[in-house]
């Protein structure tokens, strides 16, 4: 690749320099490589469909557990029914380890509102 280099005289003198890279780092998938950035690009955006979706029923599962909440309270239940979020944790804990215990607790929150 050819580069101005300027002499100590100011004059600027054309070289060749080989550590430069022929394709510049992209900011936005952090390689140089053409074929690894849109690859990388194609999984992001699939990554973002999938985020949408999560937020999708995120949103769509705390609105069924208000509705249940309301009902049971509406006819004489109780706020909450520990059995069943016992049996919530479980099952996220068991698919997800620890991290899946954490999730659980958001989506409970969500669904219920802080104890």
């Amino acid at each position: 690749m050819m580069t101005d280099v300027m002499e100590q005289n100011g004059e600027p003198v054309r070289t060749e320099r080989s550590d430069v890279q022929e394709h510049p780092l992209d900011v936005r998938t952090g390689t140089q490589e053409p074929d690894a950035a849109a690859r990388i690009v194609a999984i992001r955006e699939r990554i973002d469909e999938i985020d949408q979706a999560l937020i999708d029923l995120w949103q769509e599962r705390a609105g069924l557990s208000q509705q249940v909440g309301r009902t049971r309270m509406a006819s004489g239940g109780t706020r909450l029914v520990l059995s069943r979020e016992q049996a919530i944790l479980e099952r996220f804990r068991a698919a997800l380890g620890a991290d899946g215990v954490q999730l659980a607790l958001l989506l409970l929150r969500a669904g219920r509102g802080p104890l």
